[in-house]
């Protein structure tokens, strides 16, 4: 694990009140299942001795440190580099002397996050992450939450041979239209955790990937109207255990007409706005309110990550865990 050492950063910024940045690194250092993390990636990462001529690679626990930092703040590969210098907090959390240690420079995080995906690996540390939470109780299980949200590609982003990204669409949502992907997740109703995502182009309709979202053990699945007939589909209609699952899917709202059946919708949208807090994080939180790299791939490996990240501060937050370990 991380040793740290009082620099004279330290010092002078021990003199503040503490800021909101340090705050929140310090809950996420609490929380982050450090050894499950690096386990899982330490097969796949550059080795010592390996016979290969050069610089010793970057410790492996520091370069994931350095990646967080750009998954939490929206940061460039340059960015986050020049901020681990100047951000007092930052250089704490990353354990680093600034004058005396030296800072992996953007090309080593480059191709730290091409080496997470190549091999799948923010998706099995988000997987690793929920199986220690079912281990502790913290996440339950009987009823998914599901939903989706657009997340825009830059329009003016051009490849060689003058079009935009070729794996993002455009769909339109009520009278507007929107270019990029689109993120589905499935949400444990009792906990508010994020246990499924599923990535996809623009145009892909919510329904079609409800199938997807759905534990083998649900008994019952919230949703909004876009999810209307989720039940009829051949991937649910036809299994054993997802037919016999219960949908309350809330009614458009010019079919609700009865204070009944407006009372029932309420219900139903009590439970459903817990697939909402994910998205804020995401998307306010850690800013990535527009897609970072090109294609698919990148995009779902960074969302993996940052749906992983919402999960340990959700958690942190309602303090139902302090480190993630089993």
């Amino acid at each position: 694990m991380i040793t740290r050492q009082l620099t004279m950063l330290d010092a002078l910024h021990g003199c503040h009140r503490k800021v909101r940045m340090q705050t929140f690194l310090e809950k996420m250092d609490a929380s982050v299942p450090w050894e499950e993390w690096l386990s899982l990636i330490r097969p796949f990462y550059y080795q010592n001795g390996d016979g290969k001529k050069g610089r010793p690679p970057v410790a492996l626990e520091t370069i994931l440190r350095m990646y967080l930092l750009q998954v939490w703040y929206s940061l460039s590969d340059e960015t986050v580099e020049e901020y681990i210098y100047i951000v007092a907090p930052m250089t704490w959390f990353m354990g680093i002397n600034v004058a005396s240690d030296r800072v992996p420079d953007a090309t080593t995080l480059l191709h730290f996050r091409h080496l997470l995906e190549e091999h799948g690996l923010c998706e099995g540390m988000f997987n690793r992450l929920n199986e220690l939470l079912e281990q502790k109780g913290i996440m339950m299980r009987g009823g998914t939450i599901v939903d989706a949200t657009l997340i825009a590609a830059p329009s003016s982003t051009k490849n060689k041979d003058n079009e935009r990204d070729p794996e993002m669409h455009q769909t339109k949502k009520g009278n507007q239209w929107y270019f990029g992907m689109k993120s589905h997740i499935g949400v444990d109703a009792g906990s508010g955790l994020v246990h499924t995502v599923v990535n996809t182009a623009a145009n892909v309709s919510d329904v079609t990937r409800t199938g997807e979202l759905m534990r083998d053990d649900d008994v019952v699945v919230y949703g909004d109207s876009g999810y209307t007939g989720a039940e009829k589909r051949p991937e649910i209609a036809d299994d054993a255990k997802k037919s016999r699952v219960t949908f309350r899917i809330n009614r458009r709202k010019g079919s609700v007409k009865a204070k009944w059946d407006k009372a029932i919708e309420t219900q139903k949208s009590r439970v459903r706005c817990k697939v909402e807090h994910p998205f804020l994080i995401v998307k306010r939180y850690f800013g990535y309110c527009k897609l970072a790299y090109r294609g698919l791939k990148k995009n779902g490996s960074r969302l993996f990550a940052l749906f992983a990240s919402a999960n340990i501060l959700m958690c942190a937050r309602a303090g139902r865990l302090g480190r993630c370990h089993a």
